[in-house]
């Protein structure tokens, strides 16, 4: 159904257009002109005056001719990791490459371009269809601030699809977790390493054994935490006063998640306070959860459409987060869609031409079935 030739030719469009993460401006101003052109009414919010980046997202909305079918959505993400500047895509055996000097931006701009040839496909064919509405947000690469600063009001759907996960097309991404974040600083004593060490209270030490204390890892199958970044000192002959720690949590199960935060952060409070220092511990909610099952909608929806494009479909957990969880805890119920990019934040990142081509497939095939 769908036009290979024309999908490829923006997809290459699109990852010659420079947007890391901070620097939306161009491809906002692209997606705008194209998103016009195939008749949707498009908005691009305030968002930016809050995160600073290069553009806001864009809300953009295609009048159905059912006024009976649900009304769905598609997210994804203009903006793309570093180094991202100046990309030279070369298409090579079935894939499209970079030319190893920048990632190649497949993630997201692969399921733009699927989103944006399912949705001509089904236009050129004259499917009907409900109302269709594109979440395509700006900052996701720098911890989901596009959709996190996205006014809620402005999301018209009864269930929508993010198309922005790796794997083959056809896994169905049902459950992600919810992350927190743990801004932790720990505050000793400074003193002279060699005259009077013993006057000295280390914050490294400290932390050291508040860490070793706490579960970290794979904490179980749905639970996992990590000590990201940890910086103090300022030389050998120094007892170190200060050490800043950064942490995170993340969990599909709500009281787990509450359970491993709350052991973090007495690990680091009790074992200063056994020590004789003082730990302070910011705890931020990053985002939320989400869990559908087959019986929802928004699942049966995706599983039909995998089928119609002759894939089998396979319910996935994922441990990341995504916009599929930011819209999702506003009500929205989405699911996150495998599109078939590989290497996806490296060098070597590339994109199967067979699998963008059935990611816009698919696309077309969640318009169609979400109405029956």
């Amino acid at each position: 159904m769908i036009n290979e030739k024309r999908l490829l030719e923006e997809f290459l469009e699109l990852v010659r257009t420079d947007s890391e993460t901070g620097d939306e401006r161009a491809i906002c101003d692209l997606l705008k002109e194209k998103l016009t052109e195939m008749g949707f009414v498009v908005t691009e919010d305030d968002s930016a005056q809050v995160t600073g980046h290069g553009s806001g997202n864009l809300i953009a909305t295609l009048a159905g001719d059912d006024p009976a079918a649900p009304a769905i959505y598609f997210t994804g993400h203009m903006d793309t990791v570093a180094p991202g500047v100046g990309v030279k895509p070369r298409v090579e055996g079935g894939y499209v490459k970079s030319d190893g000097a920048t990632v190649l931006g497949a993630d997201d701009k692969a399921g733009l371009a699927a989103i944006l040839e399912g949705i001509r496909t089904v236009k050129e064919k004259g499917i009907s269809h409900g109302s269709i509405q594109l979440i395509i947000t700006a900052g996701e690469e720098s911890g989901l601030v596009g959709s996190k600063n996205l006014d809620p009001g402005l999301l018209k759907a009864d269930f929508g699809f993010a198309v922005d996960s790796n794997g083959p097309v056809g896994e169905i991404i049902t459950e992600a977790p919810s992350q927190v974040r743990l801004d932790v600083v720990i505050r000793g004593k400074a003193a002279h390493a060699g005259v009077n060490p013993e006057d000295g209270i280390s914050a490294i030490q400290v932390a050291s054994r508040a860490i070793s204390k706490i579960p970290l890892g794979r904490i179980d199958g749905e639970t996992t935490a990590n000590i990201g970044k940890f910086k103090g000192g300022t030389a050998s002959n120094v007892i170190p006063e200060t050490v800043e720690i950064l942490a995170e949590a993340r969990s599909r199960d709500e009281a787990k998640l509450e359970a491993q935060v709350d052991k973090m952060v007495k690990g680091f409070k009790e074992t200063a306070s056994e020590l004789g220092a003082e730990a302070e511990v910011k705890v931020t909610r990053m985002y939320p959860a989400f869990k559908f099952g087959k019986s929802d909608p928004v699942v049966q929806k995706a599983i039909a459409a995998v089928k119609k494009v002759g894939r089998q479909p396979k319910l996935l957990a994922s441990g990341g987060g995504s916009d599929a969880n930011v819209i999702a805890g506003h009500g929205i119920p989405t699911v996150n869609l495998a599109i078939g990019y590989e290497e996806i934040h490296t060098t070597e990142e590339r994109m199967p031409i067979a699998e963008l081509n059935k990611a816009a497939e698919l696309v077309a095939a969640l318009i169609e079935v979400s109405r029956e």
